[in-house]
């Protein structure tokens, strides 16, 4: 019933429980996922999950903290590894202006080329965001995603800046913090955004939302994040699950 759109059970920290942790997310409604991959590590774990069930999707990119890193053999190494079934989207990528482990002009040119590659490869992009959001929009707008369109992750701007990306034909997904009680600016964007443009994810293992804000999250909280969103925005449980499920299959071509 539920697709969680961005989660990380390829993290060390579900080394001992991933078949636990899959079952607890099915008791919960969590019928499918999509585990991103942002290094040669957790790239190679997603693409295992992937590849060993049939409800897990795999998002591989480069993420923006690995961007000084980045280098041809990674992109070769990458685009191969697109063209495999079960990857449905490029990602995470973007800008991390918070750890800054990159200077901004590193971080920009590897965000424009995997925008290029996703564009050649006709392949939808899952953005990270992290203190960025004016520089994110403006690459975004200048590389001209409209045609391959994707997710703004972890959505955590405010309802003005959630219409901008959606002019410029994004997604946008809400994590546990739209659960949060101080977080008015997301759970304001959360109510706005068209149901068709409307994505849940848990980031897990990170952002768990309340009930389990600060312990380790994993997919089968998405629930809650779906119930949250429901009641924002008053519209029944299994109507908000649905359609994010079949927003989630129509933008990585699930048939």
């Amino acid at each position: 019933m539920i697709f969680d759109s961005h989660t990380h059970l390829n993290a060390e920290q579900f080394n001992e429980d991933i078949p636990e942790t899959i079952q607890r997310a099915k008791e919960l409604g969590v019928s499918e996922m999509a585990v991103v991959g942002f290094d040669t590590l957790t790239i190679e774990k997603s693409l295992v999950l992937s590849k060993k069930y049939p409800f897990i999707y795999s998002i591989i990119g480069w993420h923006p903290t690995e961007a000084g890193s980045y280098s041809k053999e990674i992109e070769e190494d990458l685009q191969q590894k697109l063209t495999l079934p079960k990857v449905v989207a490029l990602g995470e990528i973007g800008l991390d202006y918070h750890w800054m482990e990159d200077p901004k002009e590193v971080q920009d040119k590897v965000f424009r080329r995997q925008i290029a590659i996703a564009k050649e490869m006709n392949l939808p992009i899952s953005i990270h965001m992290r203190e960025a959001i004016e520089d994110t929009y403006q690459i975004l707008k200048e590389e001209d995603v409209r045609d391959i369109g994707g997710i703004m992750h972890s959505y955590s701007g405010d309802a003005e800046w959630a219409k901008r990306f959606l002019e410029l034909g994004m997604h946008l997904s809400f994590s546990g913090v739209v659960t949060f009680k101080k977080a008015t600016d997301v759970q304001e964007a959360a109510q706005i955004v068209p149901l068709d443009k409307l994505l849940v994810e848990t980031d897990a293992p990170y952002l768990a939302p309340v009930p389990y804000r600060g312990k380790r999250n994993e997919p089968g909280y998405t629930r809650y994040v779906v119930e949250k969103i429901a009641e924002l925005r008053g519209v029944p449980f299994e109507e908000l699950a649905n359609q994010t499920r079949d927003n989630a299959h129509r933008l990585f071509r699930i048939d």
